[in-house]
């Protein structure tokens, strides 16, 4: 009986088991098809994700190419560059260009790599009478590199040495374009943002690079690499990051502040801006301390790498960057408490911070200055003393950077350029919105600094404003008054100006702040927005521009110097190989390159000793006595020097501004031509050497004899007798 009615329980139960899904299946069937859709959605949100990044990686790469093909043919419709001949193509290379590149020719011509390698590390056609080590003096290494590539490439019977070269900058362009395209891209969160970046960066293309004209110098090498870091570090601040892609994002920012740091002396200045940003926002809780402290150690380990490579160069020991690097890392741990308490009681600790950081600073590289005897950059400091009203100066070789336009303050044509794309314009609109929410951000979170260890409350406090994005908008600040403060540095600014204003009208959170503030907040409106916008500007630039870059095109011109050719063919064939030229820097980087001669002086003037060589051979045009200055370009070995009349009768430059001017107040003489002097200053004993040696009276010629003259140049040979 007992097992029956376990039977007649079991099959009860059965039943009613068989009942209740009998009637549970019409929803199980709706809940399968509502999985189903929800699958199909995903997969359909999924492929459309794919689709997008296809599309807009292929355009990213697409428009980096072309903007790579659009420069070399500016280059070469502008010089002819493919028809000219070899002299002239290496003269089109000015000034300091010129130096970089003949150190590719050297390691091209050498009979090996190795004898190559050592010509370099101990060089002494650089400067005359002195062995130096151009690997550590020079940031060169890009030169060695391609040379290298050039030799173990099969490529030499279908590739001139010259266009390897330059094929390899425009070739960088590429991937500069690209990475601002990346950057703004994953600001934005859509590619169109990238587009436009990439649109606004080529139609002000006189804003944001001079690479089509000025092809070695080593900014065109580090923008590049610059631009990669950023974007990568743009990447890195994103919360909520893989383990694996964050090792990976931390790799390729040490490699691309690796690869900035070996290309261009100016780095540590750069960088120094960068570790700025990031000690502004670990400071207002913008940005979490880890990642802060991680890029921190990346930029000092990249420098200190780079430093190893240069034969540890004390320029790089005794930068500013790494001093200040240290100091946050050493005052964070002395100060704890940095982020707890009251409002103004945080407010207090962030000025206490920022005074013993500063100090810090200065007595760590004080110090590392006077153990290393380093006076490489003084002449740095004195411009920026003279520049930014820190008394006057007679110093020559501030005065010589003062005067110098790339080194003036940002013209007010700029802006009309700028504005003329309607970059300018965006630029402004999006700067004030997410100036007003950084400003929002850093008072809420110094406000409730006890509330701040909360997850939960750091994501209130960044959701309006994402690390980011905050990194991004104080980068663009300080790099903007750096521009405004000197021209040269305007295309680290103006480049990022198109990443962040592009980014600005393509970001959801941009058009909800606004609309918000207007009262007219709607998701559909957010996203007509976001997309109208920039596809109407986008528009309005290829209808405007597009016309006037065909034109561009289709413009050829031809490079035409004679006298600086005359010259350059003329030493060749009537001078020793191991004859040495004084002159001017710019002049004697194409002497080199041209000729391979020994040179007194040069154009990178990175170096103490050569500052003074410099001054001391300058003394040619200015007002000094034929002994005088016939010995002191024979301490140097000179054999010939080289008089430019564009320098000796100079109109380029106001009064004060001259050359001959600077050497005058630098040696207490009086200037030429009407002005006042100051009063200290006196008249000189003797006439202008660059002038008077023409004459040919007695002193001179006892001293100097005329071997070659031109419309434009001079050419002096030195007697050996006193």
């Amino acid at each position: 009986m007992h097992v029956f009615d376990t039977m007649m329980y079991i099959r009860q139960r059965k039943e009613v088991k068989t009942t209740e899904v009998s009637e549970d299946f019409p929803a199980q069937k709706e809940n399968v098809k509502l999985e189903n859709k929800l699958s199909s959605g995903c997969a359909s949100r999924r492929f459309w994700k794919i689709l997008s990044f296809t599309i807009g990686g292929t355009i990213a790469l697409c428009i980096g190419l072309l903007t790579s093909v659009y420069l070399a043919t500016l280059h070469e419709n502008d010089l002819w560059f493919s028809n000219i001949k070899e002299v002239e193509r290496e003269i089109s290379f000015r000034t300091e260009c010129g130096l970089y590149y003949s150190y590719y020719k050297q390691m091209l011509q050498a009979p090996t790599l190795m004898q190559g390698f050592r010509g370099l590390i101990y060089d002494n056609k650089t400067e005359s009478m002195r062995t130096i080590n151009l690997l550590q003096r020079m940031n060169i290494y890009q030169e060695v590199f391609l040379s290298i590539l050039y030799r173990i490439l099969p490529i030499q019977k279908y590739l001139e040495p010259v266009y390897f070269y330059i094929y390899t900058l425009f070739g960088l362009q590429a991937i500069y374009v690209t990475a601002l395209y990346i950057t703004s891209w994953l600001l934005s969160g859509t590619w169109l943002s990238g587009m436009l970046a990439a649109f606004w960066y080529v139609t002000n293309r006189i804003d944001t690079t001079r690479v089509e004209f000025t092809i070695p110098l080593r900014e065109n090498w580090a923008l590049p690499f610059f631009a990669i870091q950023i974007a990568a570090i743009t990447y890195f601040l994103r919360p909520n990051l893989h383990s694996l892609s964050e090792r990976l994002t931390l790799l390729a920012i040490f490699i691309s502040t690796f690869l900035f740091s070996l290309t261009w002396q100016f780095n540590q200045f750069m960088m120094l801006m960068q570790a700025v940003v990031l000690f502004i926002l670990d400071s207002l809780d913008m940005l979490p301390a880890v990642k802060a402290t991680w890029l921190y150690g990346i930029q000092i380990t990249g420098l200190l790498l780079v430093c190893v490579l240069q034969f540890f160069n004390s320029m790089i020991l005794g930068s500013l960057l790494i001093s200040f690097n240290l100091s946050v890392l050493i005052a964070r741990k002395l100060q704890k408490n940095l982020k707890t308490g009251s409002f103004f009681n945080r407010i207090g600790k962030l000025l206490l911070h920022l005074f013993v950081v500063f100090c810090l600073t200065l007595l760590l590289n004080s110090i590392i200055k006077k153990i290393l005897n380093l006076k490489s950059d003084e002449h740095i400091f004195k411009f920026l003393k003279a520049k930014f009203g820190f008394g006057a100066t007679r110093d020559f070789d501030a005065n010589l950077y003062l005067c110098e336009e790339a080194f003036g303050l940002l013209p007010f044509n700029t802006f009309e350029r700028l504005s003329d794309t309607l970059l300018f314009y965006a630029y402004i609109f999006v700067l004030s919105i997410t100036v007003i929410a950084a400003l929002v951000v850093a008072f809420q979170n110094l406000s409730d600094a006890a509330n701040q260890q909360s997850l939960g409350k750091m994501g209130k406090c960044t959701v309006d404003l994402k690390p980011e994005t905050a990194y991004n908008l104080i980068h663009t600040i300080l790099f903007g008054f750096l521009a405004l403060s000197t021209m040269r540095m305007k295309y680290l600014w103006t480049s990022h100006m198109c990443v962040f204003a592009s980014f600005g009208l393509c970001s959801p959170e941009i058009w909800e702040l606004l609309l918000k503030l207007v009262h007219l907040y709607n998701p559909k409106r957010i996203c007509i927005m976001r997309y109208s916008v920039p596809i109407l500007i986008l528009l309005y630039l290829c209808y405007k521009f597009w016309p006037g870059m065909m034109d561009e095109l289709s413009e050829l011109r031809e490079f035409y110097d004679p006298d600086t050719v005359e010259l350059m063919n003329w030493i060749n064939s009537h001078t020793p190989r191991k004859a040495v030229f004084a002159g001017s820097m710019q002049l004697l980087a194409g002497v080199k390159l041209c000729t391979g001669r020994t040179l007194t002086n040069h154009p990178h003037y990175e170096d103490n000793s050569l500052r003074e060589r410099t001054k001391a051979v300058y003394q040619i045009y200015a007002k000094r006595s034929p002994e005088d200055v016939h010995a002191l370009l024979r301490s140097f070995g000179t054999d010939y020097i080289i008089l430019e009349d564009s320098i000796c009768y100079e109109r380029r430059h106001h009064r004060g501004c001259r050359l001959r001017d600077l050497l005058d107040v630098a040696n207490g003489h009086m200037m030429d031509g009407p002005g006042d002097n100051d009063p200290d200053l006196k008249p000189a004993d003797y006439p202008r050497f660059c002038e008077e040696i023409k004459r040919n009276l007695p002193p001179y010629v006892a001293h100097f004899t005329r071997v070659f003259q031109n419309k434009a140049f001079h050419v002096y040979k030195l007697t050996r007798s006193k």
